[in-house]
């Protein structure tokens, strides 16, 4: 490993260190506090691992509530169905605040509202509009959009009839789209009151019962204290916000596209330098596209398509396969995660932009390999003895060396002692896929230089 390659780990690891730092919870807090979550955005796996997160972390306080302050459009109803049961599993009290003024719990958002112990909302906010549509904004037709709006209304009644609100409203919200202010959800009895600040939403839930999960696993009631206890603010990690940044269709195929490049790359000329990014892009590229709905037939077409491109590299194609791979990276990225306009969709410039930076990549290889073809051939590794090349590593007693535009193991000649890496080379002999090498001797000669004069300055051959 080069010195270089040693401060390029050296660096990612501390990297690597200081984001597992951040990725940790809130820390030790005291008992008895209201620990308040806050979630701004769509429902994805992030929010479902925040969620998770933030209610195991006061479960383990022993918190005296949790307050959920909500603003979403919806989501992904997977991901809204994970994080209903972990709040209906939850041992403490869950207080769904829709806050602050101008937030909405829309579609997976009504949902997730209505399955609070509590639920309230903030002046000028709305909720409703829960119908069930493609990722694509798209609605469903058909026998398969009745039977997933049919499932969805009996989950939304459940949820409903289990908390005590109004369940016919809630399957209208999911069949018919509606949706209302935070005075006509309490008219409605959908939700339980309106606050105007934390401190009011404290004071209004004080005293309130809720059915939470006991110790022993069963249900229990409990009664929630919250007027004037201390509250405990335990927001997202920069982990999680990095996962929630990278959880975009775009920034998915931009890591899947340029990740598996760097990693073409490296296969191609190792060095370290391509591909440690190139996993690390293509791990986070994987866990993004597992927040989306992705058609991963789009993902297989991305894949094949940089792997022709790096077979174009080592398999004499004409360019066939490099263009192969490139029609291959478009159709992919086009199919990615379906065909809408909405933000579940890649850009289609985007797509373009990355495939012309792969074909850019394609075409450099091909002018080299053009140009390496109008060079003397050689035929049979004998014919290698006494060609010079560099060495690509230490060689002590062994490296690797770059002759002809080719890596090669080669082994140093034993009087030449160690060969630092980039010094020039000659081969001196092959064995099987090995070459033996020695320092190239004009090097040599240019390091030594002329033999400096004996002691009193008179050269020895003088008389």
């Amino acid at each position: 490993m080069t010195r270089v390659h040693r401060r390029f780990l050296g660096l990612t690891l501390i990297v690597l260190g200081a984001i597992a730092a951040a990725c940790g919870g809130s820390g030790d807090t005291e008992p008895g506090q209201v620990h308040v979550l806050t979630w701004d955005g769509i429902v994805n796996p992030v929010m479902e691992r925040y969620i998770d997160r933030g209610i195991g972390d006061a479960e383990e306080a022993d918190a005296a509530a949790i307050v959920l302050r909500l603003d979403t459009p919806g989501g992904l109803d997977s991901s809204m169905r994970d994080i209903i049961q972990r709040i209906q599993a939850s041992t403490v009290p869950v207080i769904v605040y829709v806050s602050p003024a101008g937030s909405r719990a829309a579609s997976a958002g009504t949902f997730i509202t209505m399955s609070g112990h509590v639920a309230a909302m903030a002046p000028n906010t709305t909720i409703g509009a829960a119908s069930v549509v493609n990722a694509d904004g798209s609605d469903i037709e058909g026998a398969l959009g009745r039977k997933v709006t049919n499932d969805a209304v009996a989950y939304i009644r459940g949820i409903a009839e289990l908390r005590d609100r109004n369940a016919d409203w809630a399957e209208d919200a999911v069949r018919n789209a509606v949706a209302v202010n935070e005075n006509e959800a309490v008219r409605l009895d959908i939700v339980d009151f309106v606050a105007t600040n934390m401190d009011d939403l404290l004071r209004q839930s004080d005293g309130r019962t809720a059915q939470v999960v006991g110790a022993d696993g069963n249900t229990q009631t409990a009664t929630i204290r919250t007027a004037g206890v201390p509250t405990h603010d335990n927001s997202t990690t920069f982990f999680e916000q990095l996962l929630y940044l990278i959880a975009d269709p775009n920034i998915a195929f931009l890591l899947l596209s340029l990740g598996g490049l760097a990693l073409a790359f490296e296969i191609i000329h190792p060095s370290g330098l391509t591909g440690i990014p190139g996993v690390i892009a293509l791990v986070l590229a994987f866990f993004a596209l597992g927040s989306l709905p992705t058609n991963w037939a789009g993902v297989a077409l991305i894949v094949f398509g940089l792997t022709l491109i790096t077979a174009e590299v080592f398999i004499s194609g004409f360019g066939m396969l490099g263009v192969g791979g490139l029609a291959a990276l478009v159709f992919g990225g086009l199919i990615l995660t379906g065909s809408g306009d909405t933000g579940f969709q890649v850009s289609r410039w985007l797509v373009f932009a990355v495939t012309a930076t792969a074909g850019v990549f394609v075409l450099g290889f091909l002018a080299v390999l053009v140009k390496s073809r109008r060079m003397p051939s050689f035929s049979g590794r004998e014919s290698l003895v006494g060609i010079k090349g560099t060495a690509r590593s230490d060689i002590d007693p062994r490296g690797v060396v770059l002759v002809l535009g080719e890596r090669w193991e080669a082994v140093a000649d034993p009087d030449d002692g160690l060969i630092s890496e980039d010094t020039p080379i000659i081969v001196t002999a092959s064995e099987g896929f090995i070459l033996h090498v020695k320092r190239d001797p004009e090097f040599v000669k240019l390091l030594t230089g002329p033999e400096p004069p004996p002691p009193g300055g008179v050269a020895a051959d003088h008389p």
